[in-house]
């Protein structure tokens, strides 16, 4: 069986805050972890995970967020388009103030072997390996 997994699931297994529905979310996981059921989900989705995570809602730190879905990407059961890119995302979030969609830009640019990024987010010029241009 494969099944899609939305933003909410995950949030739900990371906050505990409704502790029926993260045992639920648990049993989800491990079972995909076990090769029972294939789980897909999307490089929006964890992009969603994070913002909701960072928000004032939760106040997540850019290292526990990054911490928190590793394991997450680790799963052999969980499948996301350039799961490695996204993995090197969030370790470029874990270190640096940049907000996830920017780290995700840096990410898939080194994945293609790009020299730049046109942007006019002075947020890149932050990061020290960015070259930015503008149009």
């Amino acid at each position: 069986m494969s099944e899609f997994v939305d933003t909410n699931v995950f949030i739900r297994f990371l906050t505990n805050d409704d502790p029926a529905k993260t045992q639920r979310c648990l049993a989800l996981f491990e079972q995909a972890e076990q090769g029972k059921l294939h789980l897909f989900t999307s490089e929006s989705v964890f992009a969603e995970i994070v913002y909701v995570l960072s928000s004032r809602i939760y106040s997540v730190s850019h290292g526990d967020i990054a911490r928190s879905l590793r394991p997450l990407l680790e799963n052999r059961g969980l499948t996301i388009e350039h799961k490695q890119t996204v993995a090197e995302a969030l370790s470029i979030y874990e270190e640096s103030s940049l907000d996830f969609e920017d780290c995700l830009s840096i990410a898939h640019s080194r994945r293609l072997g790009l020299d730049a990024i046109y942007s006019y987010d002075r947020d890149f010029d932050r990061f020290p390996s960015v070259r930015r241009l503008e149009p």
